[in-house]
C-alpha cells in the first residue's frame, strides 16, 4: 500500500512541531480537572503556572519549532534543538524524569533521521537522545533530587521503537533502490543483446553482399544488381527491427512498468528458414535440420534460441571463411538442443573478443541451460546450447 498524499506532501519538520503541540496541549489537560474526575490526573508544579514557568515552556517551544526547520537541511543541529526543547519544557513540570508527552517531538525527529539520513548521521542523533537522557536523571542525582527511573527508561523505550521504525524504513527504501537498479541493469543488458542482435546479423549480410556486388559490377552488372537488391532488402528490415525497438522503448516511458516488449512480437524459431534463405543468398549456404517433434515453446524461450541461431550464423559469415554451415535444432523430452557448426578456419579468437558470445551466454543463463562455443575437434567451429523447457511444454 502506497503512503497517503497527506504524508508525501507534510514535511517531516511539520510532523515534529505537532508532536510538540500535542505533547503540550496533554499536559496542560492531565494537570485540569477534566469532566467526571474529582481532580486532576497530575498535580501541577510549583512554577508551572507562573511568569517564568511560561517563559520556559515558551523557551521549549521556540527550539522544537527551530528544530523542525533545521530538520531536513542539518538533522543533528534539529536533533539537538529539539532535545533541548524537551529538557526545558520539562523543569516547570517538577517531575523527576523527563515524560513522554514532552519527548514525542523528539521521538518523531529521531523517527525521521533514521529514515532519511545516513548511517552515521542516524546512529549519532540516537546517541545524543540516550545521552540526554542519562544526562538529565544524572543531573538530578548529582543535585540530590528525586528521579523517575521507571519513566526514564518507558521514555526511552519510544525513543528505540522510534529509531527502529525509521531504520527499517530506510533499510526498505535503500532494498527496493537496489532492485530497481537490478531491474534497470537487467533491461540495458537486454536492450543491448536484442540491438546487437538485430543489426549484427544484417550488417554481416549487407557487407558480404555490397563485396559481391563490388567485384562483378563490371562483369556481370545482373549479379550486382541482385546483391544489391539483397542489400536494399537487409537494409529494410533492419530498420524495421529497429523502428519497433524504439517504439516498443517509447510505449514503455509513456506506460510505467511495462516491458521493453512484448515476446510474442519478437522473432522465434519460426522464423530460422528465412534468415536461412537470406543467409543463403549472401553466399554462405545454411543447412537447417530439424529433429523432434516441433511443438510451441515459451516466448521466452523461442526467441533465445532464435536469437543464439542468428548470432552463431553472423559470426560464420564474418569470421569463419567459411561456404556453409549447419544448424541443428533438436526438440528433446524437457529441452530444446542447438548447435551450429561450420567447416571454416578463420574464426580464430575474434569471436571471443565482441558482444556476440557474451550475449548467447548470458541469453542461456537466464533460462538456466548449457552453453558452449569452440572449435570442433573435426575442424572448424561449433556452437552448442541446450535449454531446459518446463514440464508443460516437455
Amino acid at each position: 500500500m502506497s503512503p497517503s498524499p497527506l504524508f508525501k506532501r507534510v514535511p517531516p519538520g511539520v510532523w515534529t512541531a505537532l508532536a510538540w503541540c500535542a505533547g503540550t496541549v496533554f499536559t496542560f489537560l492531565i494537570r485540569l480537572r477534566l469532566p467526571g474526575e474529582g481532580a486532576a490526573s497530575v498535580y501541577a508544579g510549583v512554577i508551572f503556572y507562573r511568569w517564568d514557568g511560561l517563559t520556559m515552556l515558551m523557551m521549549a517551544t521556540a527550539l522544537t519549532l527551530v528544530g523542525s526547520c533545521l530538520l531536513l537541511r542539518r538533522p543533528i543541529t534539529a536533533i539537538v534543538s529539539v532535545l533541548a526543547g524537551s529538557v526545558i519544557g520539562t523543569l516547570p513540570l517538577s517531575v523527576g524524569a523527563i515524560p513522554v508527552p514532552q519527548f514525542l517531538s523528539v521521538d518523531v525527529a529521531l523517527c525521521f533521521i533514521a529514515a532519511s539520513g545516513r548511517r552515521r548521521t542516524s546512529l549519532t542523533a540516537a546517541g545524543l537522545v540516550v545521552a540526554t537522557l542519562a544526562g538529565y536523571l544524572a543531573f538530578r542525582v548529582a543535585r540530590g533530587w528525586t528521579i523517575g527511573t521507571s519513566t526514564e527508561l518507558a521514555v526511552m523505550m519510544t525513543a528505540l521503537i522510534s529509531w527502529l521504525i525509521g531504520n527499517s524504513i530506510h533499510q526498505t527504501r535503500d532494498h527496493a533502490d537496489a532492485r530497481r537498479a537490478q531491474a534497470v541493469t537487467a533491461e540495458r543488458l537486454r536492450i543491448a543483446r536484442e540491438l546487437h542482435d538485430v543489426v549484427a546479423h544484417s550488417i554481416g549480410i549487407i557487407a558480404l553482399q555490397a563485396g559481391a556486388a563490388r567485384r562483378v559490377i563490371d562483369t556481370q552488372p545482373g549479379r550486382a544488381r541482385d546483391a544489391l537488391g539483397e542489400v536494399e532488402t537487409a537494409s529494410r528490415e533492419t530498420l524495421s527491427g529497429l523502428r519497433r525497438m524504439l517504439g516498443a522503448l517509447r510505449q514503455a516511458e509513456r506506460e510505467a512498468g511495462t516491458d521493453i516488449a512484448p515476446l510474442d512480437e519478437m522473432p522465434g524459431l519460426a522464423d530460422v528458414d528465412r534468415l536461412a534463405e537470406t543467409t543463403t543468398a549472401a553466399g554462405v549456404r545454411v543447412d537447417v535440420r530439424w529433429r523432434g517433434d516441433r511443438r510451441p515453446l515459451p516466448a521466452e524461450v523461442d526467441l533465445s534460441a532464435f536469437r543464439i541461431i542468428q548470432e552463431a550464423v553472423t559470426n560464420v559469415v564474418r569470421h569463419a571463411d567459411a561456404r556453409s554451415c549447419t544448424v541443428s535444432i533438436d526438440h528433446r523430452d524437457g529441452a530444446l538442443s542447438i548447435e551450429v557448426a561450420d567447416r571454416g578456419r578463420g574464426h580464430g579468437g575474434t569471436p571471443d573478443t565482441g558482444y556476440g558470445l557474451v550475449g548467447m551466454r548470458e541469453r542461456v543463463a537466464l533460462l538456466h541451460g548449457d552453453f558452449s562455443a569452440g572449435p570442433a575437434p573435426e575442424g572448424g567451429y561449433r556452437v552448442t546450447a541446450e535449454l531446459p523447457l518446463p514440464a508443460r511444454v516437455a
